[in-house]
């Protein structure tokens, strides 16, 4: 593959290099040091307009897409903070335009914010995650908007977006196994973790859950806090009927056309998000709700690669997709998309595999075992912290696949383009198993989010 010539580095960019050789990059759980930096900034996070703050395991990135896309439909002008990035930092914060669609931070503004939160901080302690929380604050608090979606980065309850003393609505997404050296090893614990977003009096929105001990926490945590609590498939549900999504809760029933972004688990996503628009205070209309359905956009989650560097090294008519999930269930959702695709058209599935070594990659594997022909699994360039193909693809071998290390994701192309015969149905590909990577991928197509 022929190497990409780099660009030269944003001033924001230079600011957050600078900053993390004086910062740790990891998580500290607690809110001390991002108040302190508040406290200093005067306190930019009491000075927003509505905030709809998210957590969960899964389905935080979609539901917040969703929730922009409804919003923006509705002529709202919506910051957004999400995390991780996948290309650039400036991903992390899209700047609501009133009347049209949200733009990401403008890289002067964001550098400014950098430099101000870093003075504001003096040299003391405090992560890097930390600064750019506080960073999200001050610019949303400095720029008008009719509301902020605001994205957890780890757990909730001391996770440093968890400063908002009132949110217009919290959204509890699906509690799985992950992040367990920090939340704990029982969806019941990790449960606990996200519901400390929750606020005395607050409404709450509670998405699809697949164990009934996360869900009884998460109810039993809103009582106690007298929220007003919705809960998907009791009090609010979607599904597929005659190819519509039909959404309904104690408002009504909508008619819908299935949501732009693919899988069945968009489905539920997309209920969540009208739910908890809804309990924020927001009119929304159907014509909203089509126009979300049919304008909303979410990169790296079941995105297919129709054009691009990458297209090159896979066999002619290859169709390839690109997700970020990392954990077992993420791993169930994909893998059901997948023998979906398969319903409708089957072609042979390959998956090009890399994670990072806080996953858990048997469990992600395992969701595949039937249905997967091979894997290859690869490198995480520039990170520390990936799990080495060859231990990665043993771990796939104990899920039950046939799988062998490769040295990048254009090598693990044309692996199987040379194992390709031209008289096969073109391979359906799954580049997977972490953010990172689909970052790197998205960089490496030229196709990065904008």
């Amino acid at each position: 593959m022929t190497a990409m010539t780099e660009p030269a580095p944003s001033e924001a960019a230079k600011e957050i290099e600078r900053l993390m050789t004086l910062h740790p990059k990891g998580f500290d759980m607690s809110l001390d040091r991002v108040l302190r930096v508040l406290d200093v900034l005067g306190n930019p996070h009491l000075k927003l307009p509505k905030v709809i703050h998210v957590a969960g395991t899964n389905g935080k990135g979609s539901v917040t897409a969703f929730c922009r896309a409804l919003l923006e439909a509705g002529g709202h002008a919506v910051h957004v903070h999400t995390s991780p990035h996948l290309v650039n930092w400036h991903e992390r914060y899209r700047i609501g335009v009133k009347g049209g669609r949200g733009e990401l931070v403008d890289d002067a503004v964001f550098a400014d914010a950098l430099r101000r939160v870093g003075e504001a901080n003096g040299g003391q302690h405090i992560t890097v995650f930390e600064i750019l929380t506080a960073v999200g604050f001050l610019i949303f608090s400095e720029i008008p908007a009719d509301a902020v979606i605001l994205e957890v980065g780890m757990g909730g309850r001391f996770d440093s977006t968890n400063v908002v003393p009132d949110p217009a609505v919290s959204i509890i997404m699906p509690i799985s196994l992950d992040h367990q050296a920090y939340l704990g090893d029982r969806v019941e614990l990790i449960a606990a973790e996200k519901a400390g977003i929750m606020k005395k009096g607050r409404p709450v929105v509670i998405g699809q859950q697949e164990y009934d001990a996360a869900l009884d926490v998460l109810v039993s945590t809103a009582d106690r806090l007298s929220c007003p609590v919705t809960v998907y498939s009791q009090d609010y549900s979607a599904h597929e009927e005659f190819g519509r999504l039909v959404y309904q809760d104690e408002f009504g029933l909508a008619d819908l056309p299935l949501p732009r972004l693919l899988g069945r688990h968009q489905y539920a996503n997309a209920a969540a998000a009208i739910r908890a628009v809804k309990a924020a205070g927001f009119a929304v209309t159907e014509g909203m709700m089509e126009k979300a359905m049919e304008t909303v956009e979410w990169a790296g989650r079941l995105q297919r690669l129709a054009e691009g560097e990458l297209l090159q090294y896979a066999p002619p008519g290859s169709e390839i997709w690109v997700d970020g999930g990392h954990n077992p269930g993420a791993g169930e959702v994909i893998a059901e998309a997948m023998a979906s695709f398969e319903e409708r058209q089957a072609r042979p599935l390959y998956l090009i595999t890399g994670m990072i070594n806080t996953k858990e990659p048997v469990g992600y594997f395992r969701a595949f075992a039937d249905i997967a022909e091979y894997v290859f699994t690869v490198p995480i360039r520039d990170s520390e912290s990936m799990i080495d193909p060859v231990i990665l693809a043993h771990s796939a071998f104990d899920a039950g696949l046939v799988a062998e290390p490769s040295l990048s994701v254009a090598d693990a192309l044309k692996e199987i383009a040379e194992r390709h015969m031209p008289e096969d149905a073109a391979p359906r590909i799954l580049i997977g198993g972490s953010l990172y990577l689909a970052g790197t991928v998205l960089r490496d197509n030229g196709t990065a989010p904008k």
